[in-house]
């Protein structure tokens, strides 16, 4: 793991409308986090920045591939446990009876599989993981949201859902309503060899939102240094309307050579058989 090299920016913005910013962020190799406070929920920052402070103890060490999603399991598992009793201390202090933190996630973390350094990314929820290669936008995550599941169903268009009413509204989270039991089943994990991709995008629906993927791939490929390409992304959904936080984690990987092609779908199902989800 000592010859990946890589490179960083991120970014975040309380936007236009907000009063507090709910996102947080971690840029610590080898674990990228963008973490999303439900809004709609009760203190949806301090849901953000615990699950956040969680996935932090996976820096500074190397992972396999399973020790990897172990860990990221764990993490998930503490961070609802911790707001599971954040809320029953607020409703013992006088909260209404429906109060509940909750967050989002996406994350990104350097694992050694058998074929060499891999991207285990995760998601819970409606913030997106995209990757660049070739001056090619792909969005790798699949949104855990109600207007997602009536793309999948064949009932609304892509661009439909962009505009669709309910679009902000998730079926997964940490913390919440929408968090699965048990916790483990949360995440939706995917592997990604670092030669298919010159570059990840980690970011709320703040940005993808309030940005297109045509305008989020012309940013990446303007900005070399990522510093630069996660300032100017949170910058145009600010421009945009602001209408939410809007945070954003640009990773590059230095040095690698794309060799084979990535099939995002033949990689999540070779992830699902190798952690024995599939048969």
């Amino acid at each position: 793991m000592n010859r990946v090299e890589l490179q960083h920016g991120a970014a975040t913005d309380v936007g236009l409308v907000r009063a507090v910013n709910e996102d947080a962020f971690l840029v610590d190799p080898p674990v990228f986090v963008v973490a999303d406070g439900m809004g709609g929920h009760d203190r949806g920052d301090v849901a953000s920045a615990w699950t956040v402070e969680e996935l932090a103890r996976l820096s500074d060490r190397d992972y396999d591939l399973t020790d990897g999603t172990s860990a990221v399991d764990a993490a998930l598992r503490a961070a609802q446990e911790r707001l599971l009793a954040y809320d029953e201390e607020q409703r013992a202090a006088g909260a209404d009876d429906s109060f509940a933190a909750g967050t989002t996630v996406v994350l990104a973390l350097l694992v050694q599989a058998s074929e060499g350094p891999h991207w285990l990314l995760a998601n819970v929820g409606d913030s997106r993981v995209y990757r660049m290669d070739q001056g090619a936008l792909e969005q790798v995550s699949v949104d855990h949201s109600l207007v997602q599941e009536l793309v999948d169903a064949g009932r609304l268009s892509p661009d439909a859902a962009a505009v669709h009413p309910s679009r902000h509204v998730v079926t997964r989270a940490i913390g919440g309503a929408a968090m699965p039991t048990p916790v483990s089943g949360a995440a939706d994990y995917y592997l990604l060899p670092l030669a298919a991709a010159e570059r990840l995008l980690l970011c709320s629906d703040g940005v993808s939102g309030m940005v297109d993927d045509v305008t989020i791939a012309a940013l990446l490929a303007e900005h070399d240094d990522p510093r630069d390409a996660a300032d100017a992304l949170v910058a145009a959904a600010v421009a945009a309307g602001g209408h939410d936080n809007a945070t954003a984690v640009v990773v590059d990987v230095v040095g690698l050579a794309n060799e084979d092609p990535y099939d995002s779908h033949a990689q999540r199902l070779s992830l699902e058989q190798k952690l024995g989800a599939l048969p």
